[in-house]
């Protein structure tokens, strides 16, 4: 015996003849392929792994296009119901400065003034104008009665239209498109304010 195989010069067909180390120098019938043969299959396999990734690849360009789109359609969406509500506040908070303004006036005409006054300014120092013109605020007179008191009251309501375009900060400021927002407050009149 030389290494692995036994030497043969020969024998029945099919049969591997041993090299001069004990190597195999034949391919026995039905074998596995040599070498050559697994390269091959390799190389193969990496071209299909490839193709398979194009395809993947593209797959999600064309998913990524359709679903942009929506999704930032989603954020405009929340970012301007963020803005209206928050303009709503400010609407709310110049109806509650005004009442408290008119409330402090000793005449009617005063209380009038003083509350339009107040809820424009209070809109303004927030970047809020309103459309449209016309009166912002609108007062009433009332009557508050607690523990057998009766207090005169004020109600302010501001009704200001805004124009969305100005509301969002977006291009075409000042377009035909416009939302309307109110606020309203009560304050009870101030019975000691001066004369």
């Amino acid at each position: 015996m030389s290494g692995r195989f036994r030497r043969r010069t020969g024998g029945p067909a099919g049969t591997p003849a041993a090299g001069p180390t004990g190597t195999l120098t034949g391919t026995p019938a039905g074998s596995p392929a040599g070498p050559p043969a697994r390269w091959a299959r390799a190389f193969a396999a990496r071209r299909v792994a490839r193709s398979a990734h194009g395809r993947d690849g593209g797959g999600l360009a064309v998913e990524a296009a359709i679903v942009a789109p929506a999704v930032v359609g989603l954020i405009l969406v929340a970012v301007a119901a963020g803005r209206v509500q928050t303009a709503a506040g400010t609407v709310e908070a110049a109806a509650r400065s005004a009442a408290r303004t008119a409330s402090l006036e000793r005449d009617a005409t005063a209380m009038e003034a003083a509350a339009e006054k107040s809820a424009e300014d209070s809109m303004a120092q927030q970047g809020m104008h309103c459309v449209g013109g016309g009166k912002t605020a609108t007062l009433t007179h009332g009557e508050l009665v607690s523990h057998g008191i009766t207090m005169a009251t004020v109600t302010v309501s501001v009704r200001c239209e805004v124009a969305l375009a100005d509301l969002l900060g977006g291009p075409g400021r000042g377009g035909p498109l416009s939302k309307t927002l109110t606020g309203s407050f009560v304050s009870v009149v101030d019975r000691y304010r001066g004369g």
